[in-house]
């Protein structure tokens, strides 16, 4: 049951990532305006960050019992999430209402950076299982 539970949350975690990273937020910017979309975005990704601190985090609980390389992995997606989401996101917002542009565009490169290395090592872990 643990392990099922693992392989579940772990799959969510990579589903709802990559789903919101390449899915919800490529899909606002061809529905919407471009300036409500990037409203609706910064509304959004702090929930975002939520569920994949409390997925990551879950997982790795769900792991331990059975692995504890896996357990780490996960650890290391929830833990590294948190100055994600607490520092990283208001630092790109503040930029981007002050107009700085470059500053914008270095400060979301890093997140797209952390956000695909997320991505990556869940689907290592999930490709491990197969």
């Amino acid at each position: 049951m643990m392990l099922s539970l693992a392989v579940l949350s772990t799959a969510l975690l990579f589903g709802g990532m990559t789903l919101y990273s390449f899915g919800f937020a490529a899909f606002l910017f061809t529905a919407l305006p471009a300036k409500t979309a990037a409203q609706a975005l910064r509304r959004a990704f702090p929930w975002f960050y939520t569920f994949v601190i409390a997925t990551s985090a879950s997982a790795s609980l769900l792991w331990w019992p059975r692995d504890a390389a896996f357990a780490a992995v996960m650890a290391a997606v929830a833990v590294t999430t948190v100055p994600v989401r607490q520092i990283l996101m208001p630092a790109i917002n503040r930029a981007t209402d002050a107009g700085l542009r470059q500053r914008f565009k270095w400060l979301h490169g890093l997140s797209v950076v952390v956000t695909l290395g997320h991505i990556a090592a869940t689907g290592w872990l999930l490709s491990k299982l197969a």
